[in-house]
């Protein structure tokens, strides 16, 4: 299993494919730390009636995209993206944004 530098909670920015430039937080992560799901990513899907659901039709839902097409929201520059790296101090271990430096809480 890979280990993964986005957490659940952190508010991350899409930076490739059709939901490109929106920004929420990670709801969820797979198993296999692949696949995330992030607050104001949906798809639509076609469901049929049936008798608990009488009307059917298109509805949005929840839909995972991968990790790599995300980017972690830069701390100090809202609305940009940045990568992660780690730093020690007084031996213990913390997230910080590459561009801006800041601390990732």
């Amino acid at each position: 299993m890979t280990k993964s530098k986005i957490l659940k909670g952190d508010v991350v920015k899409v930076i490739a494919g059709n939901h490109k430039g929106t920004i929420g937080p990670v709801r969820k992560l797979s198993k296999d730390k692949k696949r995330v799901w992030v607050e104001g990513v949906n798809g639509t899907k076609h469901f049929k009636p049936s008798q608990t659901d009488q009307e059917g039709g298109i509805r949005e839902i929840p839909v995972s995209i991968s990790i790599s097409n995300v980017a972690i929201q830069d701390p100090k520059n809202k609305g940009t993206g940045s990568r992660i790296a780690y730093k020690i101090v007084d031996g213990k271990k913390s997230r910080i944004a590459v561009k801006s430096k800041a601390d990732i809480k």
